[in-house]
């Protein structure tokens, strides 16, 4: 009935305007029929006149149309002033008139009772005028009657305008109390509506039995019997109401809040009206675009940085992420490109940009799928940790795999530069580097040394790929079978070193 959520602003328009004129109709009708019944035959008063009967026959149905016209006209032009904005496509209202689309309701429902009132005191007048015996009677039937009819109307006007509260609440800045609109104030008119209402009815009964003699046994179990029958009915309509505009948007908070702990961000909840329920709604939807949003920046920073180091530093406290680390023994891998500074000057900015991106996503594909951690894009270079900063037993044999098979994708995928890479194990400290406005987490030791110099001397080496020797010990001795791929190749004088390093390459 209220139509889908994107609907356009032409179609919603027309849509709120039928469903309100067409509810109210309907419940203005029904008032006036229940009314007129319990004023001809449910109030211990004397029969009406043929005079009366006339008078009746004639003022209701024009009374009651004419009504309907002011109600619609008036009603219906002002509430559409209020919400002009919805109706209309681009237009960012202010807090202001968004709060006042969602006192529409109030708005119109007491248009309805000023109706309703007018309408009390033109009937009272005419019993007065044509039989003063049923004056008493029928005021305070009309009178009833115009409660009953304002309840019923606030309520269908609310669910007409659900889609106008879904757009007013869409804005975070509606925050707070909403006079006249709360769940206490809708609570209280439920209980007017669906027990005083009816109750006072009986009551008025009894007191009007009271009051005459010619009342008689029958006519009080005719009254009782009527006005009981409206009470039940009155009272079970409005808890159902009341049961459904309490917990239906209880009920959508809950499976969405089902649907976030299972890991889906994109639920969103309709908005049904501007109590604090309708808040509720509204700020459940603003929760997950905030946990979206963060989603979004913990997945681009576990990108720049990795994504074990994002979660380590998402663990830590705000303001509390220690600057240092810790010493650890880890293993690095180096892998640099050979020629590509020549490469670009003879081939377009694009096709150099094609070229590197080929070239990392070897790199980090291969780093990925053993759990190590590109640590840094130096340039046409990479450095790649593994077992910090999540331990890894067989972290050597775990980065002398990744040598391998990064050297065979590197000579296949990205043929027209060449590459050398490093492989290197030891004690290494890690951890944030830097100053605590901006820091970086990084490695630093002895095995980054080795790892990088290595990786020159790999360059003018067959197969592209040099390991120190101590870190296929390493790896022989937590894993099985990788060191077996590896074969010892001499000793090798790394730069800035004094003493050589055994080294060895991958078998053939």
């Amino acid at each position: 009935m209220l139509g889908a959520r994107d609907q356009g602003p032409r179609q919603l328009r027309l849509r709120v305007q039928l469903l309100l004129t067409g509810l109210l109709l309907v419940t203005n009708v029904f008032g006036a029929l229940v009314v007129f019944v319990v004023n001809m035959w449910a109030i211990p008063s004397p029969d009406p006149t043929r005079e009366m009967v006339i008078a009746l026959a004639i003022a209701v149905p024009a009374y009651v149309l004419l009504g309907v016209v002011v109600g619609v006209l008036a009603g219906t032009a002002g509430a559409f002033r209020a919400l002009r904005w919805a109706t209309q496509p681009g237009v960012d209202p202010s807090p202001a008139v968004r709060a006042r689309a969602l006192r529409v309701p109030l708005w119109l429902t007491l248009i309805q009772f000023a109706i309703w009132a007018a309408g009390t005191v033109l009937f009272t007048v005419l019993a007065s005028v044509i039989q003063p015996s049923r004056a008493l009677g029928t005021g305070l039937t009309v009178g009833i009657g115009a409660i009953v009819v304002s309840g019923v109307a606030y309520l269908v006007t609310e669910f007409s305008l659900r889609p106008i509260a879904a757009r007013a609440l869409s804005d975070r800045r509606v925050t707070g109390r909403l006079r006249g609109v709360g769940v206490g104030p809708r609570m209280m008119l439920f209980w007017v509506t669906g027990s005083a209402a009816p109750v006072t009815g009986l009551l008025i009964a009894a007191v009007l039995a009271l009051t005459r003699d010619e009342a008689t046994l029958d006519q009080l179990a005719i009254v009782t019997i009527v006005l009981c029958t409206i009470a039940l009915l009155t009272g079970a309509l409005i808890t159902t109401l009341n049961t459904r505009a309490v917990v239906a948007p209880i009920l959508s908070v809950r499976d969405a809040l089902q649907e976030v702990e299972k890991g889906d961000l994109d639920v969103d909840v309709p908005v049904y009206d501007g109590t604090e329920l309708g808040q509720l709604q509204s700020g459940f939807n603003a929760m997950a675009a905030g946990l979206r949003e963060r989603e979004r920046i913990r997945d681009l920073f576990g990108r720049h940085v990795g994504h074990e180091v994002a979660a380590a530093a998402a663990a830590v406290r705000t303001g509390e992420i220690p600057l240092g680390g810790e010493t650890l023994t880890a293993s690095v891998l180096f892998v640099d490109l050979v020629g590509s500074t020549t490469y670009a000057t003879t081939h377009s900015p694009a096709e150099v940009v094609a070229m590197l991106n080929r070239f990392f996503g070897v790199v980090v594909d291969e780093v990925t799928a053993r759990h190590g951690l590109v640590n840094k894009f130096l340039g046409d270079a990479v450095l790649a940790v593994f077992g910090a900063p999540v331990e890894a037993a067989d972290h050597a044999a775990l980065a002398l795999a990744c040598g391998r098979r990064m050297a065979e994708r590197l000579a296949a995928e990205v043929p027209e530069v060449g590459f050398g890479i490093g492989i290197a194990t030891g004690p290494v400290v890690a951890g944030n580097v830097g100053h605590e406005q901006r820091f970086e987490y990084t490695v630093i030791g002895d095995a980054v040394n080795s790892a990088s110099r290595l990786t020159d001397l790999a360059k003018e080496t067959p197969g592209r790929v040099l390991a120190a020797l101590d870190s296929v010990a390493s790896a022989a001795e937590r894993a099985e079978g990788e060191a077996g791929h590896w074969v010892a190749d001499g000793e090798r004088l790394l730069r800035g070193r004094t003493e050589p390093t055994p080294v060895a390459v991958p078998t053939r």
